[in-house]
């Protein structure tokens, strides 16, 4: 059995080239395909509902008055779960769970796992319409944590247009938050995350009740001074050193190039400063590798090639960055760019939050293939560039590049024609503008396909050379 395996990466606003804060990760599940969509939750007044988990048995109330919120459940739910995984809120709150994390025996025989308490699957529904902020995201998440329990580890990132935050929850009931520095990022990859804690602090780390005493009176630091969360309540073994540590290290070696590390180290730090100012281009550009350019790329012939797990893989069904600026007005300045294909070979596309719908490509996905469906088209894109990386690798670079431009381009364009307009002619202008984006890609996507596949048809291994009339 696979395990539910994500990589997050967190940037505060000083830290980034135009002052937004960044939340991202790669939504990576059990199996390869796992086929979800995209779409808006309206907001609610009045509503008397009660969320039932298919995948726990998790019950709660739904708070009668919600905010309209981004959602990108799977399509199987009745078994699965809903796992809406990520969005924006009408607020400009972006949250992003899980990164699932794990917590050790010794901190979860003395407070376990609540079976049916609240999951990944319940998570974003039951916290992402009700928060104002990214610190308030924390403190409603935690009083639920604190009522319902947690069946599993799980982080889970916020932002608004000031702060980042990375909630750690590890046992059944206790768990930290960092917030990540303004001039500093973070990369977590299934490994508790979070180091050393200050509780004397409090504008910049939160944590459950007691937590202090809990791990006092179970003696459960293995420190001599100070309280190191992941030394507490994380693991460090082997297959941390073969699956999650790697990871982190790529994603601080590729920011900060100039400081040389051990990818199986269990001390790589969680806050860091990069050397240089970072972009969404960025942040896709770690978030879709795969060691490359290293000996323990995948795609090479090194001894060295399948060491590691790599952090782009075919089990990722979607890839995020929640992008909100500063330099634009508030109602158009929060961007979620999002691939359904794997992200090492699909274009990440511009979603505004403020808009009322999307796409029918991107809401309607269904459960088997169908390439009028976004979720089937950027795979088959990935499928095809993967099954003749050699071959095809530099037709989907030099693609993804002509995208990128592309929407750099339409997101500028937006800006400037949003600039005069607001309320509900706003929202009506900027999800009409998303649509004709997603049509335009898809024509670019098809028409790479079209390419590959002319070009694979002369790659056959059943060619031979013979007599011209023959």
């Amino acid at each position: 059995m696979y395990e539910q395996a994500c990589t997050t990466i967190l940037v505060g606003k000083k830290a980034t080239v135009d002052g937004s804060t960044i939340i991202a990760r790669n939504d990576d599940t059990f199996m390869p395909i796992t086929p979800q969509k995209f779409i808006v939750h309206p907001a609610v007044h009045g509503r008397h509902e009660t969320l039932t988990s298919g995948k726990n048995g998790f019950t709660a109330p739904l708070p009668a008055d919600g905010y309209r919120y981004q959602g990108v459940p799977n399509i199987e739910v009745a078994e699965k779960g809903v796992f809406e995984e990520n969005g924006f809120n009408e607020k400009n709150v972006g949250v992003s769970s899980t990164e699932s994390v794990y917590g050790n025996e010794h901190t979860l025989t003395f407070d376990p796992f609540v079976k049916n308490g609240l999951a990944e699957d319940s998570l974003p529904t039951m916290v992402t319409p009700f928060i104002d902020s990214a610190r308030e995201g924390v403190t409603y998440l935690g009083n639920l944590i604190a009522k319902y329990g947690s069946p599993e580890g799980n982080g889970v990132l916020f932002n608004d247009k000031n702060d980042v935050w990375y909630m750690e929850i590890v046992t059944g009931h206790h768990w930290v938050a960092q917030r990540i520095p303004d001039d500093a990022y973070a990369v977590a990859a299934n490994q508790v995350a979070i180091q050393w804690v200050d509780f004397d602090d409090p504008d910049n780390f939160m944590w459950s009740d007691g937590i202090q005493d809990f791990v006092a009176e179970h003696h459960l630091n293995p420190d001599k001074a100070g309280f190191n969360f992941r030394h507490i309540f994380g693991t460090d073994n082997e297959k941390d050193r073969h699956y999650n540590t790697p990871r982190v290290w790529y994603g601080q070696r590729y920011f900060n190039p100039e400081i040389e590390q051990d990818p199986q180290s269990s001390e790589l730090p969680f806050i860091c400063h990069a050397a240089k100012k970072i972009s969404v281009a960025d942040v896709e550009y770690v978030l879709g590798s795969h060691y490359n350019e290293t000996k323990y790329d995948p795609f090479t012939d090194s001894p060295e090639a399948k060491k590691f797990r790599p952090i782009s893989m075919n089990r990722t069904q979607n890839s995020h960055v929640m992008q909100i600026r500063n330099d634009v007005p508030a109602d158009q300045s929060a961007i979620m760019w999002m691939t359904f294909g794997m992200p090492a070979f699909a274009p990440y596309l511009p979603f505004h939050a403020n808009i009322s719908e999307t796409d029918p490509s991107f809401a309607n996905t269904p459960l088997t293939y169908d390439r009028k469906s976004a979720y089937w088209l950027y795979r088959t894109v990935s499928m095809i560039v993967e099954s003749h990386y050699a071959d095809f690798v530099q037709d989907d670079v030099d693609y993804l590049k002509e995208c990128r431009i592309e929407l750099a381009q339409f997101v500028a364009e937006t800006d400037k024609q949003a600039a005069h307009l607001s309320g509900d002619e706003l929202t009506a202008f900027l999800t009409e503008q998303d649509k004709q984006m997603v049509a335009q890609m898809r024509d670019k996507a098809e028409a790479l396909i079209g390419r590959l596949i002319t070009k694979g048809l002369t790659l056959s291994k059943l060619t031979y050379n013979v007599d011209i009339n023959l």
